[in-house]
């Protein structure tokens, strides 16, 4: 079944932090929601590239060699094998696109990784 999708109604499900839920899939990558405040972990994802829309709020992607500030409407997509580590002060909300197959922490798997998303 064919239906819209509203992001404020889908981000006003989500009261948790780094825990990303699904919003879509097509050909093979899912749209996900998720809801960043404080730091995350730095990971590496060495088969996927990933894509962090700003819909509200601001974070820093800190790399290796710099941070960028991303604020509302800003976009980054982290290349394969990039370490990268999401830093949020306030709660923001991104909406993530990539591989069906992604894991939230790449290669750590610890208390913050995600195995199993739900769908919103």
């Amino acid at each position: 079944m064919i239906e819209k999708v509203n992001l404020t109604d889908k981000f006003s499900q989500i009261t948790d932090f780094w825990n990303p839920r699904i919003a879509g899939v097509l050909n093979g990558q899912q749209v996900k929601l998720a809801k960043f405040k404080g730091d995350f972990i730095w990971h590496t994802h060495d088969n996927e590239d990933e894509f962090f829309l700003v819909v509200k709020g601001s974070f820093t992607m800190c790399l290796r060699d710099k941070e960028v500030v991303l604020n509302e409407g800003d976009f980054i997509i982290i290349p394969k094998g990039v370490e990268h580590k999401p830093s949020a002060a306030e709660e923001v909300e991104v909406l993530l696109f990539e591989p069906a197959n992604t894991l939230n922490t790449g290669n750590q798997v610890n208390e913050l990784t995600r195995e199993h998303l739900h769908t919103i």
